[in-house]
């Protein structure tokens, strides 16, 4: 798999792409704010993930939550987006990667899809201490509208950014890893 081998060598290449997926999510958040729910950092880190591996999508998901959070305000949500996109990372990991090569592009496109619908659920949760247990199911439920935005979103930037990704972090890793 190509994540593997990247495992364990923290080199400058391997630390620049990530600050550049770092950067990448925090601009995109920066510049989509005032959509509600909609931005390519799920899919990104989806990608992300499938290629280079799990390590490398949380500390993505976390550097990229706590940059963009430093402007657009930072709170107790931020720990609650950290856990649920990394929550997305690991499903993606452990899941879906083992058999993505033999995953359609459409079944992709449903995964995108349902990461929003996800990573509602998971921030909802992680929120529920702070809102009392009793109101979870009153406090998720009055954000499926955000999540199905974030879904929607999740899978127009599927279908733009999964052709644009895959190959140049393929590039990246054949590059800089298989000599």
């Amino acid at each position: 798999m190509l994540g593997n081998k990247l495992n364990g060598k923290l080199s400058i290449q391997r630390i620049t792409l990530l600050a550049f997926m770092t950067a990448l999510c925090q601009v995109s958040r920066q510049l989509l704010q005032f959509l509600p729910n909609i931005q390519p950092v799920t899919v990104i880190l989806i990608i992300l993930t499938l290629t280079l591996g799990i390590m490398d999508g949380l500390i993505v998901a976390v550097l990229s939550i706590i940059l963009s959070n430093i402007t657009l305000g930072m709170g107790v949500w931020t720990i609650a987006q950290i856990v649920s996109f990394c929550g997305i990372v690991l499903v993606t990991g452990l899941l879906i990667k083992p058999f993505f090569k033999k995953i359609p592009f459409g079944f992709m496109l449903l995964y995108a899809g349902f990461t929003g619908y996800l990573y509602g659920f998971l921030i909802s949760l992680v929120q529920a201490p702070f809102f009392g247990i009793q109101n979870f199911l009153v406090y998720y439920a009055s954000g499926i509208p955000f999540d199905t935005l974030h879904a929607a979103g999740n899978i127009g930037f599927y279908l733009i950014l999964a052709p644009i990704l895959f190959p140049l972090l393929r590039k990246f890793i054949g590059r800089y890893y298989d000599k």
